[in-house]
């Protein structure tokens, strides 16, 4: 048992006031009869002593001969109570005589001075005292016996005797005593541990049962119900949490079933666009190709349908790999992966080596998922470039931890970082930083899908401000994810050209320069960037999905 457990704490408490109820009563119990016993044996000898000291020492002379004083001394001794004697007396001859029944135990050494000075003071007659001298009497111990000495003078003229009596039977008496009581308490003490142990049995078992009841409910077994029986507040308790599950359980129902609507209405919604958007595109990459020889008056329209086309494109794309995430059937495809080199292609795929700084140590070999670390690259580094401002710096080490060796990416702007009430929701879908700026080049799904990608490898990604100045996102993944590497369709991949599958693309910008044109930013007006102007106010989250990076365009270049 746990220190900390209610059983012992029970078995404690009970065990607790039984022992101070039994040493209690122990305690009174020995106290009472102690004082029985000792004033029985005391009132017993003296009364014996009393009587026997005015017989013996009546017939004797004024003034009596040492010999006839130890008569007298034997006589008393020879009583029933077997206690030893002492006579104390001028004798005919004048001198003091003392008779002892003892000699190398009872003489006057050793009587108390005290007792001797109370036996002999002669106290002053009145209403309430009749007789000069009184008998007095004193517990001692002799050689790790108790005595009980007492002394008397007679009134009247006559000896003054001092009887000493052993104490030894009584105290082996109290000793059996206290052993017993002891024992008895002992006794009492198990038997409260054994009906404390009982107790806390009949209210712990009960409880013990609604707590793994409880583990089971929150593991995701909705069905658990517990057996109701008697009338007592934990029968109630068990009711109330039956009641509670099957509430939880009719709710939970409800809200899975309207999720999985809403994940069947929004996979079904990407497929049924798919089909209009690969017409539309194909007509887009028509119109754009012919865009030199437009009319002026029309190029902006069919810049704008190209564009939006792209954007709805990428925005069903996007949609279908969080739905996958959604329904779990995302996979990891993994392989031994140069981590330098696939951070080295992603950036230049997209034509920005010149806007990138790259750290990274050659040699790290990581076992991972090369399309999905490219996507989340892509939006990590597209982000920083858009909204952080180049040149961004990228960073690529190992950590050893107590699970392992982690790989850490670090991804750092040189931006006027993230504020502080955004940095909780830089990972959020659709969250926009700006409510007044509902529409911005991205859908802001790109950190959340990355975050996903993250997760489905056993990572985690950070969004942070760097104390230089400028946004760090870092990126943590186990450099060994172990086992074989997963392979299987996902969900949604249709003919081929499901979004996960897509090579990421590169295109230009009108001026020749390559560009993101889907990477967004994880912070409100973070500054001038690469395709953003100062002080705009982006989505938080990048786009850069499974298809991220700019796509080329097919047929030609324009420049």
């Amino acid at each position: 048992m746990r220190w900390t457990s209610l059983r012992l704490r029970l078995v404690f408490v009970f065990a607790l006031v039984a022992l101070t109820a039994a040493v209690s009563a122990s305690g009174i119990a020995y106290w009472l009869n102690r004082n029985t016993v000792l004033d029985r044996t005391q009132n017993s000898a003296l009364n014996d002593f009393h009587k026997s000291l005015e017989d013996s020492t009546r017939s004797l002379p004024l003034r009596p001969h040492c010999a006839e004083l130890q008569d007298a001394a034997r006589q008393m001794a020879g009583g029933p109570q077997n206690y030893a004697v002492l006579l104390v007396m001028r004798g005919a001859d004048g001198r003091q005589c003392v008779a002892t029944t003892d000699k190398d135990l009872f003489t006057l050494k050793t009587v108390p001075q005290s007792l001797q000075t109370a036996v002999n003071e002669k106290r002053a007659l009145d209403d309430g005292n009749r007789v000069p001298y009184h008998m007095y009497w004193q517990r001692k111990e002799l050689h790790d016996t108790p005595y009980l000495v007492a002394g008397a003078r007679m009134n009247g003229g006559g000896p003054t005797g001092y009887m000493l009596k052993s104490l030894a039977t009584e105290r082996q008496d109290l000793n059996s005593l206290a052993w017993s009581l002891g024992i008895a308490t002992a006794l009492a003490l198990v038997g409260s541990a054994l009906l404390a142990q009982a107790a806390a049995t009949t209210v712990l078992r009960p409880v013990q049962r609604l707590g793994h009841a409880a583990r089971q409910l929150g593991e995701g077994r909705l069905d658990t119900r517990l057996r109701v029986t008697g009338t007592d507040e934990l029968a109630d308790l068990s009711r109330t949490f039956n009641r509670t599950a099957e509430r939880l359980e009719q709710r939970v129902a409800e809200l899975s079933g309207r999720e999985a609507a809403s994940r069947r209405f929004v996979a079904d919604m990407s497929h049924e666009l798919r089909t209009p958007l690969t017409a539309i595109t194909a007509v887009t990459e028509v119109l754009e190709e012919e865009e030199d020889s437009l009319d002026p008056m029309i190029a902006p329209a069919v810049k704008l349908v190209v564009s939006e086309t792209r954007r709805l494109n990428d925005l069903v794309e996007n949609l279908m790999e969080v739905t996958r995430f959604d329904a779990g059937t995302a996979r990891l495809v993994q392989d031994d992966v140069d981590v330098a080199d696939q951070v080295t292609a992603c950036i230049d795929a997209r034509a920005w080596l010149d806007a990138v700084e790259l750290d990274a140590e050659r040699g790290i070999v990581a076992r991972l998922d090369p399309r999905r670390l490219d996507v989340i690259l892509a939006n990590l580094i597209g982000n920083a470039l858009k909204h952080g401002g180049s040149p961004v710096r990228v960073s690529v080490r190992t950590q050893t931890t107590p699970d392992g060796e982690d790989l850490l990416i670090r991804v750092r702007d040189h931006g006027p970082g993230i504020p502080q009430e955004v940095l909780p929701h830089v990972f959020d879908r659709f969250y926009k930083a700006s409510a007044s700026r509902p529409r911005s080049e991205g859908s802001g799904l790109g950190l959340s899908i990355a975050l996903e990608n993250a997760h489905i490898h056993g990572g985690e990604i950070t969004a942070a401000n760097s104390p230089e100045g400028g946004a760090v996102f870092t990126l943590r993944l186990p450099v060994g994810t172990g086992g074989a590497a997963e392979e299987g369709q996902e969900d949604g991949q249709e003919d081929g050209q499901g979004a996960a599958q897509e090579t990421p693309k590169a295109s230009e910008t009108p001026d020749g320069t390559a560009g993101s044109e889907r990477a967004e930013d994880a912070a409100p007006g973070t500054g001038s960037g690469s395709g953003s102007a100062p002080g705009s106010d982006p989505d938080v989250g990048p786009d850069s999905g499974p298809d991220s990076g700019p796509r080329r365009k097919e047929g030609g270049d324009r420049r």
